[in-house]
């Protein structure tokens, strides 16, 4: 169960504080709801607390973990040339799971492949998006600006 002040993600959304835990009337029953504030987005959410697991709704990792992941992010290899439908398929799937480290494998992965070739509208898309979920986490995660996030995502070269 998430705290008022938790910072957490929520998948496809972004990385955002709870700001209240509060019981509202839905359909003739009181049901407990998470309300998050995702500064990425200026968007306030309104999750039931029962679907807070089902919906991907988790505490933002630890500097330790994102410090770890991130210098894995910078030394990643990627694999063989995946037909485009079969690519962009994997990717949104990592993209789903919410996970910080799907996400990175995500963005290292269409960043390198748009330095050799330019991406297609949905893989700029989607590594927009993909970049937007990461940094809306490590700014919360290290208490920084997106802007500064987004600089630790630069990979040499």
């Amino acid at each position: 169960m998430f705290q008022v002040g938790d910072k957490v993600f929520y998948p496809m959304h972004g990385a955002g504080i709870v700001t209240a835990i509060e019981e509202k009337e839905f359909r003739g029953e009181l049901e407990k709801y998470c309300s998050i504030t995702i500064p990425s987005s200026h968007m306030n959410v309104m999750l039931p607390v029962k679907k807070a697991s089902k919906a991907g709704l988790r505490s933002v990792i630890d500097r330790r973990t994102a410090k770890r992941m991130l210098e894995d992010y910078y030394d990643a290899e990627h694999e063989p040339q995946l037909p485009w439908k079969q690519r962009f398929s994997s990717n949104m799937e990592k993209i789903k799971t919410g996970e910080f480290e799907a996400g990175l494998e995500v963005l290292s992965d269409l960043q390198y492949r748009n330095k050799e070739k330019p991406l297609n509208a949905s893989e700029k898309q989607m590594l927009n998006n993909a970049k937007r979920l990461i940094v809306s986490e490590l700014s919360l995660i290290k208490n920084i600006t997106e802007s500064q996030a987004e600089g630790l995502l630069q990979l040499p070269g």
